[in-house]
């Protein structure tokens, strides 16, 4: 059986900057929200598989997130960290209706 995912209301696009990260809490998570120079937003874990880093606080280039503490390369997108470096985190699917973000958890 399939699990329902849950819509959650997490800002409003203006309340986001562009090309840089925003940490967002809901309960227990810890996301790091960006909003791309394209428009789209995009929600990751807001850890860096490597050692922690806060992807939040870390450089954005195009649909990519730089690691703050040690410089791997993040998609933004699905979370997958570029090679040579292995790991990912967790991403999540986000939408914007009538100027609000939410995220699907």
């Amino acid at each position: 059986m399939e699990k329902t995912l849950e819509k959650v209301k997490i800002a409003s696009i203006h309340d986001l900057p562009e090309k840089m990260g925003k940490t967002v809490r809901i309960g227990e998570l810890e996301l790091a929200v960006f909003k791309l120079g394209n428009g789209k937003v995009t929600a990751i874990e807001n850890r860096c598989p490597h050692k922690g880093g806060v992807l939040a606080e870390g450089i954005v280039s195009g649909e990519h997130v730089f690691c703050p503490m040690h410089d791997w390369k993040i998609c933004t997108t699905d979370g997958k960290v570029q090679a040579p470096d292995e790991g990912c985190v967790s991403s999540y699917k986000a939408v914007i209706e009538n100027d609000d973000v939410y995220l699907y958890l």
